[in-house]
């Protein structure tokens, strides 16, 4: 419990500061950072599976995806960003498979190659592109804002998930999945993040306001001159982003399940892998993503 305490107090600060302050093209080289991690620890689960996987291709491609956002992060409107970004990323999930497949059809054993091929496409999928989501929402207007709420209403909903289902659950959700997880404690966790949620859009001028005056955003960042959300939008958009996230937890428990493991690594003191610590993003960041990006529309001041 302690090395997961210290380790969160130290990466909380430099998360909020990377998410908050950082240029789109810094956020979008260290999350590549972070993915690239992700996917090789998903890898190493899926050699559990009887998979050899391709490590280094499945790199480059990641790599190459994320290098284009960094290279692309400015000079857009948030409207145009987000259609290149839709186009580009259209495109690149339909090369993937045949990539992957093409590189694959190298091997001498061909039982393992359309493992193999598959593997990294899911990888891709699974891990690549909701993180490239995250570096793209950071471009949208009130970009910094969104990621301050995605990432408290995900925290919120993780700590009191755990914490309530340890103390008070009882009821397992999925114990062939997940043995600790309870229905006690999914409840705490949509209570959790509908509290968090909803204070931070009823105080969001308040809040982006400070933040620009202690210089953590720019004025685009934050929600200044736009037309608050009203407060039904905001309650189902809560719900489902806590539903998400714990859907990715489950995922990720599912994937550890079947691999034998119960960590999918040891990078991070206290907390396992990195895999382990952004598995609820992956589930999560794209529901806020379609929200920012497709639904909300920024137009009148208020």
């Amino acid at each position: 419990m302690f090395k997961r305490i210290a380790t969160a107090v130290v990466l909380i600060p430099i998360v909020m500061l990377l998410v908050l302050r950082a240029p789109v093209a810094v956020l979008a080289v260290v999350t590549a950072g972070i993915a690239l991690i992700t996917i090789q620890e998903f890898l190493k689960l899926t050699e559990s599976y009887a998979v050899q996987p391709m490590r280094l291709p499945t790199y480059i491609f990641v790599g190459l995806l994320f290098l284009l956002l960094a290279a692309n992060a400015v000079g857009d409107t948030p409207q145009l960003s987000a259609l290149k970004f839709v186009v580009g990323l259209g495109f690149v999930c339909a090369i993937a498979p045949f990539i992957f497949l093409t590189i694959a059809m190298r091997r001498t054993q061909m039982a393992g190659a359309y493992p193999a091929a598959a593997a990294s496409v899911f990888a891709f999928a699974y891990i690549a592109l909701p993180m490239a989501m995250l570096v793209q929402l950071r471009q949208q207007v009130a970009g910094a804002f969104w990621l301050l709420y995605l990432l408290l209403v995900v925290w919120a909903g993780d700590i009191f998930a755990y914490f309530v289902g340890r103390s008070l659950g009882k009821n397992l959700m999925a114990p062939h999945i997940s043995p600790k997880k309870t229905w006690e404690g999914a409840a705490a966790s949509v209570a959790a993040s509908l509290v968090v949620g909803c204070l931070l859009f009823s105080y969001s001028l308040q809040i982006s306001s400070f933040l620009l005056r202690v210089g953590m955003i720019e004025r685009r960042d934050g929600l200044f001159g736009l037309e608050k959300p009203g407060w039904w939008p905001i309650v189902l958009l809560t719900i489902a982003v806590n539903i998400a996230a714990q859907l990715g937890d489950l995922v990720e428990s599912l994937i550890k399940r079947g691999a034998g493991v119960k960590d999918s690594g040891t990078i991070l003191p206290g907390h396992g892998g990195m895999l382990d610590r952004i598995d609820a993003l992956l589930f999560a960041t794209p529901v806020l993503w379609l929200y920012a990006a497709a639904l909300f529309a920024p137009a009148r001041p208020w």
